[in-house]
């Protein structure tokens, strides 16, 4: 196959992509070096399931880096709590039926989740975030399990943003077996030639997704997507074009300077101290190895080497001289590097919120002090939240959204939400901490309140209901637990209705009453007297 201008076109912007990101790539080889070896492989070329620990004398910066990638995970996507829900962006009349709607739309989503990888997905996107700085997800629709998710190694991908500092590109190289390239992308002769050589010969291939620049929003079929989507080999022969109607990836960056692309992570703040504190480990080890097995101190004669160290071991001398084998004291002061050494890790700790991460041990706490210690945890991560709200979780739920909604999954919508716009609101735990100090103002309102409504009819001021329904959303209660608005309009209206039919009851009960004293006096009285009585109980 020849070279199309199409591919000789982007083989040019994967060049100038490539060079973009070549200073990048010794720095994300040192941190995965230290602090995920088993992803060490940017600028090294490593042979599949060897050692990589081999720079390593202290584990602690790895500890750090998979307790901060769980916590992550169990803050913003976890699998038994929600983390997401769907809400209209305007107020509807009937909007107790669009929420019964939203909710079932929800439901389904989570159910795709859960049927699909995401989970294990998801979590290895976390140790990428952390420990580069950029991490890639790619989004596929699945026959099987409705979606797909697939967590890309940081050395295959090449990103660019658009004029909103939004990754809308996103080139791809990695390698396929001659074998599984012609499953994928069918008969090719240079697939082919390799196969029977070889069918587990790997080839190169790039993909490269990108905004079409003859987009028609009018005319949308496969020739015709906002993403063009391409597969051709690094020489640049085309394998397939095809496109996408959103952005398949999903590229978070943890945190990013005004004028890079790519992001730095914690594992970059923390590289100084993880390699001084390797350095130490080594030094102190060396240190505790003299002390354990010293030097020896051996006269120049009279002695018959070899000298034997080993415990029990025998050394012979010439009998008549005074001589003896003496241990060397090298003086070594091992709690000052072990102290040293703590300092570092502390520092370490720092960077990946262990210590804050961490139930430290302590006097006994309340309830109440629990639940504000895990607050304050969850607010400390509250800076790193927006920008995973923008570049994580929104394109990740509108993509799947949109997946679900062309394969007809959600029940069918009211006719009176067609054109409504949706959008996401985020419930998570770490969502939720960050909404607790409205909640905290809200209950300090109500308190004060409270105290002045002997005085003035203050709580005429708030709306109970809206209240009510506000304060369930701060804590997450869930919509299906609460009763409808027409529901419980329906009730207060029945209630009344009662109450009145009660009073009216009590009144003829009272004139009843009033009746039957009336009566025994009646009968004493005269004829006259007795049918001015009666009139008037008439």
């Amino acid at each position: 196959m020849a070279k199309t201008d199409l591919s000789k076109a982007l083989l040019k912007r994967f060049d100038r992509l490539s060079s973009q990101r070549q200073n990048w790539e010794t720095h994300w080889q040192e941190v995965a070096d230290y602090m995920m070896p088993r992803k060490a492989d940017v600028t090294k070329l490593r042979s599949r399931g060897d050692k990589r620990t081999e720079l390593i004398f202290d584990s602690s910066p790895l500890q750090a880096v998979e307790l901060l990638a769980a916590s992550l995970h169990g803050m913003l996507t976890n699998p038994s709590t929600p983390w997401f829900s769907l809400r209209f962006k305007d107020e509807m009349a009937d909007e107790d039926e669009a929420k019964e709607w939203l909710e079932s739309a929800t439901e389904t989503m989570y159910s795709a989740f859960n049927r699909s990888n995401f989970q294990q997905e998801i979590f290895e996107l976390y140790h990428d975030l952390i420990t580069f700085g950029t991490a890639c997800m790619f989004i596929e629709e699945d026959e099987e399990d409705i979606l797909k998710f697939s967590t890309r190694h940081i050395n295959e991908v090449y990103i660019a943003e658009n004029d909103k500092g939004r990754i809308d590109t996103v080139f791809r190289k990695f390698k396929l077996s001659a074998r599984a390239a012609t499953q994928k992308f069918g008969a090719n002769p240079d697939f082919e030639v390799i196969g029977k050589k070889d069918p587990y010969e790997e080839i190169d291939i790039i993909h490269a997704v990108y905004p079409r620049s003859d987009f028609n929003p009018k005319k949308q079929d496969k020739a015709n997507m906002p993403f063009e989507s391409v597969y051709m080999t690094a020489k640049g022969d085309e394998l397939s074009v095809s496109g996408f109607r959103e952005f398949p990836f999903v590229v978070p960056r943890y945190l990013k300077a005004s004028h890079e692309i790519y992001g730095r992570s914690p594992a970059m703040t923390a590289l100084p101290d993880v390699k001084m504190l390797n350095e130490m480990s080594k030094t102190t080890i060396k240190s505790a190895q003299k002390q354990v097995d010293p030097p020896l101190l051996v006269p120049d004669d009279g002695f018959i080497l070899p000298v034997r160290t080993v415990p029990g071991g025998l050394n012979f001398y010439r009998s008549g001289t005074r001589d003896r084998i003496e241990a060397l004291n090298i003086g070594a002061n091992t709690p000052l590097g072990l102290n040293m050494e703590e300092q570092r890790r502390n520092s370490i700790r720092n960077a990946f919120y262990v210590n804050q991460l961490m139930m430290q041990q302590g006097p006994q706490m309340t309830a109440t002090e629990v639940i504000q210690r895990n607050e304050e945890k969850m607010r400390l991560l509250g800076p790193v939240l927006g920008r995973l709200q923008s570049e994580l979780l929104k394109p990740l739920i509108d993509r799947t959204f949109a997946i679900l909604l062309r394969k007809n999954l959600f029940r069918e919508a009211p006719d009176f939400l067609q054109g409504k716009d949706i959008e996401i609101e985020y419930v998570s735990p770490l969502a939720k901490a960050q909404k607790s100090t409205e909640l905290q103002s809200i209950m300090r309102a109500i308190e004060i309140m409270g105290s002045l409504a002997n005085v003035a009819p203050v709580f005429d001021h708030v709306n109970m209901d809206k209240l009510v329904r506000h304060l369930a959303d701060i804590v997450g209660v869930p919509q299906k637990i609460l009763k409808p608005q027409n529901q419980l309009n329906a009730e207060r209206q029945q209630a009344q209705q009662q109450q009145e039919q009660m009073q009216q009851m009590q009144q003829l009960q009272q004139v009843a009453k009033a009746g039957g004293d009336i009566a025994p006096l009646a009968k004493a009285l005269p004829e006259e007297a007795k049918a001015v009585a009666n009139a008037e109980i008439e």
